[in-house]
């Protein structure tokens, strides 16, 4: 499995987002971006994480940040998700697993004695020139942007 660490260059990558447009970590080149992976979209976990960064997009956008998240969901589960807790960044579909992987996400988890392999909640502050900033491995889900915030002051 690939650990990524900060410092390093932030792997790129081409999928679609919510609305089926391409979008890659390139098309942001010169802004900060809060790339944050979540399991699985209208969870309790993940929409408390959603709804946080939501409520607090403008500081976020004030503070230069793009706020980009991704999910193994397909596009109709992400469009589901940003209409019913209106959302105001973008979800990416990554249902080939191509972005997880390439960001060690893609991982083997345990629940109730029953392994599989799921996202693991992770966030990644990337910077204008596509290094990561820093990561956030736990994540705080009620407060994900607060610990975005904090962790750049």
């Amino acid at each position: 499995m690939i650990e990524l660490t900060e410092g390093q260059k932030a792997p790129d990558f081409k999928a679609k987002d919510q609305n089926g447009k391409s979008i890659s970590l390139s098309d942001f080149s010169g802004k900060d971006v809060i790339l944050y992976f979540y399991p699985k979209d209208d969870t309790p976990g993940c929409t408390a994480e959603a709804c946080s960064f939501r409520d607090n997009y403008q500081s976020l956008l004030k503070e230069g940040f793009e706020v980009l998240g991704v999910s193994t969901d397909d596009e109709k589960s992400h469009q589901k998700f940003i209409t019913k807790y209106s959302l105001p960044f973008s979800l990416i579909a990554d249902t080939d697993k191509k972005i997880v992987e390439a960001y060690g996400v893609w991982v083997e988890k345990n629940m109730y004695g029953k392994k599989y392999m799921g996202v693991a909640r992770k966030t990644f502050i990337i910077d204008k020139n596509g290094l990561i900033k820093k990561i956030i491995d736990k994540v705080d889900t009620k407060n994900s942007s607060g610990q975005v915030l904090d962790s750049i002051k």
